[in-house]
């Protein structure tokens, strides 16, 4: 994956963190992920279609996500509630909007959509064939940890979803649940 659709989702990210949490950031080993699991407890999913296309997720740990929602809240969160969730999914919305701003600097026009909040691991996302690159970012409230699965719109393509269609399926052990 080239990194000018890697980079501007890590810079959005680390500006956020700093700015909404004032957490301390160190990035992890960059790393290629093969698996279409979710390996976190939660995980914002947001698709971008454009000109450049695919989806970004966020994962973290729950301790985590209660972390940095009881910072931005300014009051304790201890479960995953509505509002917790309603928190993170934001979290991941204002990092993939200021991301997409800086595509549109760089002359590319992308949209988002609505994040999706996972509960759980072992979910699986499909990211169709596209490279999934994995950003771990620790912080003093624990990992946030970006997956980005991105292309550049090609001649020809129109960067609708119908040429990328994400498809998360719960397993079986967990559906109805």
């Amino acid at each position: 994956m080239d990194a000018k659709l890697l980079n501007p989702f890590i810079q959005a990210a680390v500006e956020v963190l700093e700015a909404e949490v004032n957490a301390n950031i160190s990035r992890k080993e960059i790393s290629m992920q093969n698996s279409s699991l979710t390996s976190d407890d939660i995980t914002v999913l947001i698709n971008l279609v454009g000109d450049i296309y695919g989806v970004v997720m966020y994962g973290m740990p729950t301790k985590t996500c209660l972390n940095m929602i009881s910072k931005i809240l300014g009051q304790d969160c201890t479960e995953l509630d509505s509002l917790a969730q309603s928190g993170v999914a934001e979290l991941g919305n204002v990092i993939s909007g200021r991301a997409t701003i800086r595509f549109a600097e760089a002359g590319f026009k992308s949209n988002i959509s609505t994040p999706t909040v996972l509960k759980g691991k072992g979910i699986e996302v499909s990211t169709l064939g596209f490279p999934r690159i994995v950003v771990p970012l620790e912080t003093q409230f624990g990992v946030l940890t970006v997956h980005i699965a991105l292309r550049e719109k090609k001649p020809g393509e129109s960067g609708n979803p119908e040429e990328f269609i994400s498809l998360i399926n719960a397993p079986l052990s967990q559906k109805g649940s």
